[in-house]
């Protein structure tokens, strides 16, 4: 039996098996309500409620508090002695590259597709209030990480959820705040290794056939696909055995670059179609409560923005705290605000740059597509750029390699703190984790798996539930830790030696073996 033959069997059997429970699964989580003539998912208002309740709870803390976050960024406040093993600035690339990927870049051209120039209008907004869900989340994932022997650190939901709910509620907190960490380490395990790794590997392997001569290419083989599958594993193996230290090391090079390339190229056409900027910028603006899109009117269009935005930070899942964790800090508001910059980056900055520069460009990919003829996503993208960079399907594939590599090493650290709180922290469980996530990364390139892809998008919305409840039941906490590093800021910047203090004002961080 060929490689083809063998990949072919193994994606029908898997799929015939798991189609029922994708479908299943998918109509519960993504179950949607008409408004308006449109389809309103109620995990999408799930998300963007709780942005709006973090940011009135806050008060708009993204807006007030983003100059000091890019101060944190930037090392102004950084204590001596903290625990941790990154800095703020590795913590934050570290989980932006978990979020920018191919939703930046294929996702945004089918939002405003559908939903018109407008749906950018919507995306900017929910990105914004993302914002302040994240300051949230990760906040409570310092406060409650926990610093092992070996100077490691593990965070995310799965600590928080149990260690919070138990500090606030006693026995009942203990017992529901264990249950659901137990949940949320089994869909970040699962979305990790078939959305974070499969996924990412299967389309920049395709991006690259596609523009290496497609199968007839010469990378369009099956031992061809193999080769890339064992090159994308080895380097993936090879960084995560390096643990947080390694990925955050690669991604603090990798997250820049490829967001240099991507918006640097953006500007490029930008710029070349100047004239025609006010005008695209009026059509989004109009079109945010006048739309002309598929989906048709002022709901269609800020549903649409809000799923892309809401799908493309992932504020309020659970899954960026894991990243945040591990910051060398004393102050767990400190890398709250930091990571409040995650969906500025993703959506509001990145997300944005694609829309505009598609609505400028407007490719006749574009406009088939609104006239509801084909709804394109990479393709659309990558006409626009190719409007005045006719060779951009080789930056873009570039792009995509880059942004792949960096979601699935920043999605092998979340999936192996899930294990690890599901099987324990030994030598030989870290090991055969390691083995098994860069052995998905060479199924990558074979297999496409689609349903159980489906199931892994389900499964981490799903987590999005469990999480937001528990951010609501936790956000005193965080107003406590917010007030807490202000006065810290307050005294660094009258000149006030705080240093000295910290370790008398903060809460031991439990460490354990």
């Amino acid at each position: 039996m060929s490689l083809d033959s063998l990949t072919s069997s193994v994606d029908d059997a898997v799929s015939g098996f798991f189609e029922p429970i994708a479908k299943w699964l998918g109509e519960v989580v993504f179950y949607s309500v008409p408004v308006g003539g449109t389809e309103l998912p109620l995990i999408v208002a799930w998300l963007v409620v709780a942005g709006l309740v973090f940011s009135g709870w806050f008060g708009l803390v993204q807006i007030r508090k983003f100059r000091l976050a890019v101060n944190v960024v930037r090392g102004k406040y950084d204590e001596k002695g903290s625990a941790g093993e990154v800095n703020h600035f590795q913590a934050l690339t570290a989980a932006v590259s978990g979020t920018v990927g191919l939703g930046n870049i294929a996702g945004v051209a089918v939002a405003v597709s559908i939903g018109g120039p407008g749906a950018t209008f919507w995306m900017i907004l929910c990105g914004l209030l993302g914002m302040a869900t994240k300051f949230v989340e990760v906040t409570l994932g310092v406060k409650y990480r926990e610093v092992h022997a070996d100077g490691t650190v593990s965070g995310g939901p799965m600590h928080y959820l149990p260690k919070g709910l138990a500090e606030r509620f006693g026995t009942k907190g203990k017992t529901l705040g264990k249950v659901l960490g137990l949940l949320a380490s089994v869909m970040i395990l699962f979305f990790g290794l078939f959305g974070g790794n499969l996924f990412q590997v299967n389309q920049s392997y395709a991006q690259l056939v596609s523009v290496t001569g497609g199968t007839d290419g010469m990378i369009g083989s099956s031992s061809g696909a193999l080769f890339f599958g064992i090159l994308i594993a080895a380097i993936v193996g090879i960084v995560l055995l390096g643990g947080i230290r390694s990925i955050a090391s690669v991604t603090s090079k990798l997250v820049p670059a490829m967001a240099g390339i991507y918006i640097a190229a953006c500007l490029v056409v930008i710029l070349v179609n100047v004239a025609e900027v006010p005008a695209a910028v009026s059509s989004i603006i109009e079109g945010a409560f006048n739309p002309e899109g598929v989906a048709g009117g002022v709901l269609g269009a800020l549903i649409i923005g809000f799923k892309r935005a809401a799908f493309s930070n992932e504020a309020g899942l659970g899954s960026a705290p894991i990243a945040h964790s591990a910051v060398k800090t004393k102050h767990p508001a400190s890398e709250g605000l930091v990571a409040l910059l995650e969906p500025f980056i993703d959506t509001v900055v990145i997300c944005t740059m694609t829309a505009l520069t598609i609505v400028i460009a407007n490719p006749a990919s574009w406009g088939e597509a609104r006239s509801g003829e084909s709804i394109g996503g990479v393709t659309i993208t990558s006409d626009a750029f190719g409007t005045v960079l006719p060779w951009f399907p080789y930056v873009l594939t570039i792009a995509v390699m880059l942004f792949a590599i960096s979601t699935v090493l920043t999605w092998g650290y979340y999936c192996m703190k899930a294990w690890t709180h599901l099987f324990g922290r030994s030598r030989g469980s870290e090991l055969t984790f390691k083995v098994m996530y860069t052995l998905f990364a060479v199924a990558g390139s074979l297999l496409a798996l689609q349903t159980l892809i489906d199931m892994a998008d389900a499964v981490l919305f799903m987590l999005a539930v469990i999480n937001i409840i528990g951010l609501y039941l936790l956000a005193p906490v965080v107003k406590r830790e917010l007030d807490t590093f202000l006065d810290f800021v307050h005294r660094r910047d009258a000149g006030e030696h705080t240093d000295a203090h910290e370790d008398d004002d903060q809460e031991p961080v439990k460490t354990t073996v």
